[in-house]
């Protein structure tokens, strides 16, 4: 499914033109669900955090009970190789993933020595600095991992997301504000979420109900780090409706406000750009 152009696909030890064809009808992933993957990011001649991309690639694989079988050193030489065909003013979307091949006698778990292995590189533009979307609630919500490998960036959790999206969509909002099983604030359907009250940031504490993005670690060790006191608490929904402003973070875009939660507005706020500005300064930093 490419969604961008450009594309480049490492598979069986060397890097192909296109998007190449990579798993058999016969593999446990293709009719199990058994693949996880991961994103990061190249923009700027940089890319941003790409080690812990590549080692959450392989917690994720285990997760998954899959065998990780390319380091994350190799790994991050894979895509930086990937990556030299790419001019500096590209932005890249990389996204390494395993999937199971095998089933085990009862077909319904991976053999864990029986693993693919690919990388894709994708030509997808980030979002513009001024982009914004609206948020409404959903009934979907996020499980737990007694329902679901959520320890895990899985393929198999993105249908739950996309029921999320469609329903959004259908009332006429670009994403939706989502619960966990209690009921509390968790993320967006597509990323982690912030909101700022009286000059703090809030976002939800990390309950084992999503994963805690990468990228949203960064923007608070960020923010801390320029005096802003960061809060991870358990939030409901009132509490977004009376933020002072609200954005969202991931990996596709790093900082995306929300100008709407519902029947409530907000304005872009002078924190979502100031992460966005500390998030650009870092990832030059660490070039």
């Amino acid at each position: 499914m490419a969604v961008g152009k450009n594309i480049r696909t490492y598979f069986e030890g060397q890097w192909h033109e296109g998007d190449a064809q990579i798993m058999r009808a016969g593999d446990h992933g293709a009719w199990l669900g058994s693949s996880v993957f991961d994103g990061a990011r190249y923009f700027d001649g940089m890319a941003p955090d790409l080690e812990a991309h590549c080692a959450r690639t392989n917690r994720s694989a285990e997760a998954l009970m899959l065998t990780p079988t390319v380091s994350t050193e190799k790994m991050v030489d894979i895509v930086r190789e990937g990556l030299e065909a790419y001019g500096q003013d590209k932005a890249v979307y990389i996204r390494p993933m395993y999937w199971g091949i095998d089933g085990d006698a009862s077909a319904i778990v991976p053999k864990a020595d029986s693993t693919g292995f690919a990388i894709c590189l994708e030509e997808i533009p980030l979002a513009a600095p001024t982009a914004s979307v609206t948020l409404t609630t959903t009934r979907f919500r996020r499980p737990v991992l007694e329902d679901a490998v959520v320890n895990a960036k899985a393929g198999c959790l993105y249908p739950n997301n996309a029921r999320m999206l469609r329903e959004a969509r259908s009332k006429g909002f670009s994403n939706a504000l989502v619960a966990d099983a209690m009921g509390n604030v968790a993320e967006t359907a597509t990323a982690n979420i912030f909101m700022v009250k009286d000059g703090e940031v809030f976002t939800p504490i990390a309950n084992g109900t999503f994963l805690a993005g990468i990228t949203r670690a960064r923007h608070i060790a960020n923010l801390r780090a320029d005096g802003v006191t960061v809060n991870e608490s358990v939030l409901g929904f009132a509490d977004f409706h009376d933020a002072d402003e609200v954005f969202m973070s991931g990996n596709m875009n790093k900082v995306t406000p929300v100008t709407a939660l519902d029947d409530t507005q907000f304005q872009i706020g002078p924190i979502a750009r100031r992460a966005r500005e500390l998030y650009w300064d870092w990832a030059a930093s660490d070039r």
